[in-house]
This record gives C-alpha cells, structure tokens and sequence, in this order.
C-alpha cells in the first residue's frame, strides 16, 4: 500500500463519459483510483494480455494493481510509469483539433452518417495534423484492443499523440483500458448480472456503438496489424499473480476473456515464435 497526498493529485482533461477517476503522480509513477468498479484490475489484465501479443515492448503501457491511502481512504487501484520524456506533451486528438480548427473532432466524426466516413475522417485529419502516415494502422491496432476486451470509453478525448521538445508528433502507447471487461459494476454492470448477457450490452463509442462494425471497417481500410498468442493458463497466471482483487471479480474477468477469445479467435495464433521481437 502507497500513501498519497494532495499534492500529488492531477487533473486530467481526458475525461472519461463516466467521470473522472482520482489520479495522482509521485515520482515518475501514475496512479489511478478505482471509481466505477474494479478498473485497476482491468489495466493489469489487459495490459498484461497486450503484452503476449505481436506489439512491441514500447507501443504499450504496462499497469500493475495497488493499494492507495488517501485521506484516511483506502482504494483498490492501479499504477504505470510516466511514459513521457521530459518536455514532451501527450495531447488527445480532441484538443489538437480544437486547437487547429476551433470546433469539436467528435462532433465532426458524428456529422458524418456514413460509419466508415467517420473512421477516414479521422484518420485523414491526423495525418494532416501530426504527419503520422500510419496512423490508420495505429487505430487499427487500438480498435482491435477495445473490441476484444469491451473497452467502452474509447472517444477523441482518449485517443492522444506524443508532441516532442522539437515540436514533432509521436505515436502514443497504448493505454487508459480501465473502462474494458465490463469493469464498470456501479451502473452498468452489475456483478449479479449474467455475464452473456451483459456483454452483449456493452457498446463502443469511437465511430458508432458496435465494436465488431468498428474493427471490419479498420480492417478493411487499413488492415489487420495485431495479432494475440495468450491462452486460459496465460490468464489464470496473471489472475492468480495479483494479490488484492477477490475471486468473485477476478472469475467473472476469466469468464469474459474466455468469451472474447472464442468470439475473435482469428486474431489468435498458437506461439509467439512467430514474432521474433518478443
């Protein structure tokens, strides 16, 4: 368990639809309290997973749960490094936007009727903006990260570049999955709900509210750029490595993954041989 203190608070501009988590930072490391339900826990798992797949090492940001003590509170939470060189800028899609053009990213996507419009949209205008060329390779990758793990919270304020000391943009690592694998268990999913039934609830909120749309649309613009080598005996390790969520949480996440493997299978492969930079 960590003490924090609030001078170590931050305020955070990518607010989540949900609202905001308290977010704190002491010495080079993140932390961020658990709000809706068991999000820590969520960024553990999922970052976990991401890393027995085809991305590199630094194209993700790696989270391990925690315990914080706050004010005489205690909360279930998680931490990461700061990813950011010193004088870089992380600055989401929706600001840089805004910045540039004076008006909403969002509200412009959803001008758009057409979904795959949206997604070219986007992409066109970041290119534009940063001069990141594969930038539809990159949501590609991020697109398929929320649609298998039911990350909802996916918006153009939680879709950031990197901006350097010299004024060149950056590809940013993948992070911010807290809002995945139904973790939101205040509102929205209940643990006494049918977890098959409650992920058929869950919607997308990046172009349109279906993840699957979402990921054929990418992946017919752009393609398929990641690909997954865990198995349940990689899942029931990292469960079983973390040491403050209960079994109840932690078998419902089991359940979840099992489901979204067998649904995306194709984005599956049996060995990470195939990836000679793992």
């Amino acid at each position: 368990m960590i003490e924090l203190f609030e001078k170590n608070m931050k305020l955070d501009e990518r607010q989540s639809s949900k609202g905001n988590q308290l977010k704190w930072e002491n010495n080079g490391i993140w932390y961020k309290a658990d709000y809706t339900g068991y999000e820590g826990l969520t960024e553990y798992v999922v970052s976990g997973l991401i890393s027995c797949s085809s991305l590199l090492e630094e194209e993700y940001v790696s989270y391990q749960t925690e315990v914080i003590s706050y004010k005489h509170n205690q909360y279930l939470a998680c931490k990461s490094r700061n990813f950011l060189p010193e004088g870089w800028k992380l600055i989401t899609l929706e600001r840089l936007f805004q910045s540039m053009y004076g008006q909403s990213l969002n509200k412009s996507i959803y001008s758009i009727r057409d979904h795959a419009g949206r997604v070219r949209f986007l992409v066109e205008q970041t290119v534009r903006m940063t001069g990141l060329k594969e930038f539809g390779a990159y949501l590609s990758k991020l697109l398929t990260i929320d649609a298998l793990f039911l990350n909802e919270d996916r918006h153009t304020h939680n879709i950031a570049v990197l901006l350097d000391d010299m004024g060149e943009y950056h590809y940013c690592p993948f992070f911010d999955h807290g809002a995945a694998l139904l973790s939101d268990t205040t509102m929205d999913y209940p643990m006494a709900g049918e977890v098959s039934e409650l992920i058929g609830e869950a919607r997308a909120k990046t172009f349109c509210q279906d993840f699957d749309e979402q990921l054929d649309i990418v992946e017919e613009l752009y393609g398929q750029h990641i690909h997954f080598f865990y198995n349940d005996e990689t899942v029931d390790k990292l469960l079983r490595e973390e040491s403050f969520y209960p079994e109840e949480i932690k078998n419902r996440v089991k359940m979840i993954l099992m489901n979204q493997r067998r649904k995306y299978s194709y984005l599956f492969t049996s060995s990470a041989k195939l990836f000679p930079n793992k």
